[in-house]
């Protein structure tokens, strides 16, 4: 018989997550700038999403020997500790050179290097993601897996709104430039990838010295495992063929649950794809009003120079990418404040397909906010002039912030229960399958999508999202939820 795992203090369960704050906080700044970088680097808006693969692939490769390798270690800095600090040393690195790509144009190209910075980034950020989610798995008791999903899906949101912002308020407060020429990177965005990277290394350490992982002896006791027959598993040396059998016999013998969770993940992931990376592109030519050629490279490259109108809406429909990804972040902040209880008290089923619903519908409604008349909006730390139809996006950035919180906690929360306790790792590595490749799907066909079926219209692939969106709240009903199978 097991022991009875302890309960956590609130301020345990935070320390347990506070890292991801910073990982997301990185995260965040990318997902709102990348499209940016890269285009301003050269890239044609086609192939915007062949470039975006590299995040999904890295997730692909890394999550699950991260999980594997995270499940048999245990050292003096612990068992998950280790590789989230090593996934954030790293990441900080990508972040400090990205936005320097021009710099190296002696040895590489910008545009290769900038892709270059994103893979390390992106293979970073995953040896990070995967550890801090089975972390919460590992520190936190069955009774208390809500709110332990719930905190860790509102500290990644408060990352991803400062994240989000950071480059409009380095605009429009501090007053760095936010503009750039082709082949540069606006100041803005280089010093805000700067303190991204300065935040990302501050919380993990706060995170690897204020959490104490069990010790194995401890950690199987409260899973009701003999921790010496585990770590006599883990001490036989096997072929390498014989490894990837058994991981490929995990995958075909994955838990019923993590099947039923992986459909809403293919049309959920499919759908976050096409926001992060069309959103900017979609308000530019919807809101501003910036004509489709204008992100048509062969168009771009017969001229001398880009008007300096043009180059300006792009620049202030960016920050304004910022400042509604900001705020979804903030709604879903705000949203897993609720989500625990709401969860308990409802079911996490009608929790889950009720946010997804919700933020399909917030896609679609993108359409119906075309207004070109220009407002002053008072933001409280500055004041911006931008058309109607930019101020009206922040309505459906409540939908999109909903079902983001949602999509961030309860399928890590149905899931956990299932997962047995000596192969949590790996298995939340293999789960990431359901989230890379959906997304490596959506990067391989999104673009010839937007080029051949909506005529390069941006605004028609982000309704195409809410669709799918649609058909992931859908897809939770048929989600069969088990219990733990120990091992």
């Amino acid at each position: 018989m097991g022991k009875q795992q302890p309960q956590l203090s609130f301020w345990q369960v935070w320390n347990v997550s506070f890292g991801f704050l910073g990982v997301q906080f990185g995260f965040a700044l990318q997902n709102a700038n990348v499209s940016r970088i890269l285009s301003d680097l050269g890239a044609d808006p086609h192939q915007l999403s062949f470039f975006w693969i590299v995040a999904p692939l890295m997730g692909l490769i890394v999550q699950p020997f991260v999980g594997a390798a995270s499940d048999r270690t245990w050292n003096r800095m612990g068992r998950r500790t280790p590789f989230i600090f090593a996934g954030a040393i790293a990441a900080a690195i990508g972040m400090f050179l990205m936005p320097n790509a021009p710099l190296f144009v002696a040895f590489v190209a910008p545009m290769i290097f900038g892709v270059l910075m994103l893979a390390l980034m992106d293979a970073s950020f995953n040896v990070c993601f995967q550890p801090f989610r089975a972390l919460v798995s590992d520190m936190v008791p069955a009774s208390q897996r809500n709110v332990g999903y719930s905190v860790q899906s509102l500290l990644i949101n408060i990352g991803a709104v400062v994240g989000s912002l950071l480059p409009f308020l380095l605009t429009n407060v501090i007053g760095l430039d936010n503009t750039a020429q082709q082949g540069e990177v606006a100041q803005s965005v280089m010093w805000a990838f700067y303190i991204g990277a300065t935040v990302l290394l501050g919380t993990v350490l706060w995170t690897v010295f204020r959490t104490k992982e069990y010790p194995p002896e401890q950690y199987y006791a409260y899973k009701g495992m003999d921790a010496a027959q585990v770590a006599k598993q883990n001490a036989e040396s096997k072929p390498v063929l014989e490894r990837l059998k058994n991981f490929f016999a995990l995958v075909i013998h994955m838990p019923v649950t993590m099947r039923g969770l992986a459909v809403t993940q293919f049309f959920s992931w499919f759908s976050l794809f096409i926001m992060w990376v069309y959103t900017t592109n979609a308000i530019t030519q919807h809101i501003w009003g910036v004509d489709k050629k204008w992100f048509d490279q062969s168009f771009l490259s017969s001229l001398d120079a880009i008007p300096l109108e043009i180059v300006a809406a792009k620049g202030a429909a960016g920050d304004w990418v910022g400042i509604i990804f900001a705020a979804y972040s903030l709604f879903a902040a705000i949203f897993s404040i609720f989500l625990a209880k709401l969860a308990d008290k409802i079911g996490r089923k009608v929790v889950y397909a009720s946010a997804l619903a919700l933020g399909g519908i917030s896609y679609i409604s993108f359409m119906f906010f075309q207004d070109l008349t220009p407002v002053d909006v008072n933001l409280l730390f500055t004041q911006v002039t931008v058309p109607m139809g930019a101020l009206y996006l922040l309505l459906p950035m409540v939908g999109v912030g909903i079902a983001w919180a949602a999509i961030l906690a309860m399928p890590y929360a149905m899931l956990a229960g299932s997962l047995p306790a000596d192969k949590t790792g790996i298995y939340m590595g293999i789960f990431n399958f359901t989230i890379a490749a959906p997304q490596i799907l959506s990067a391989l066909t999104a673009g010839l999508i937007l080029k051949y079926v909506f005529d390069n219209v941006a605004i028609n692939i982000i309704a195409l999202a809410g669709v799918l969106m649609l058909c992931a709240a859908i897809s939770v009903f048929f989600v069969k939820e088990t219990e733990r199978q120990e091992a």
